[in-house]
């Protein structure tokens, strides 16, 4: 039987979460996995909440929908949750990352689904020191690497190289690689 992986990001237009699935896809495909990965708009506007999914496998991926029950959710924008069924679908065990300077307890309290893993990190906070802009995709994905194992920081600096290396540059590519690993070291759940 296949091992499938699905992946849902919550964010606003502008955040990154389009780019965060796409690099999470680039640094699967990486270390071996097939990938399938794609957005989701309602109104296509900065600061519009909108979805990502990434789908990891080791067998061909068939499937084209948006992913109902995903194993990892990742947060870009905490407010998100007074708004949007962020965990709707998530089976027990299932992980949940959430970019807010709350602790795990207060968003577990809040959100009062106890199946779920819920990790947390200042990723707005860590990309404003680290790349000096608000923009939380990277350092959630470094906070994903520590929270999951589908991928690891190694893979993650070079699918940044694949997916932003021609439109940043080189001084801004390392930026991300802080914010990634900062993340990944602040990250708590």
């Amino acid at each position: 039987m296949a091992q499938l992986t699905e992946v849902r990001f919550h964010g606003r237009g502008g955040q990154g979460a389009k780019t965060a699935g796409y690099i999470l896809a680039v640094a699967a495909a990486e270390e071996g996995w097939r990938i399938n990965a794609f957005p989701e708009y309602g109104a296509e506007r900065r600061g519009a909440p909108m979805k990502s999914y990434v789908r990891i496998s080791d067998e061909p991926i068939r499937l084209r929908s948006s992913v109902k029950s995903p194993d990892v959710v990742g947060v870009l924008d905490d407010t998100l949750l007074a708004t949007e069924n962020v965990t709707d679908g998530m089976g027990e065990g299932a992980v949940l990352v959430v970019n807010t300077d709350q602790s795990a307890d207060e968003i577990r309290a809040q959100l009062g689904n106890p199946n779920v893993k819920v990790f947390v990190v200042n990723a707005t906070q860590v990309a404003m020191d680290t790349i000096g802009r608000p923009i939380p995709n990277t350092p959630m994905l470094g906070a994903m690497a520590k929270a999951t194992d589908i991928a690891g920081v190694e893979a993650l600096k070079h699918a940044v190289d694949q997916r932003l290396g021609g439109k940043l540059s080189q001084a801004a590519i390392e930026a991300n690689y802080a914010a990634l690993e900062r993340a990944y070291e602040e990250v708590t759940s």
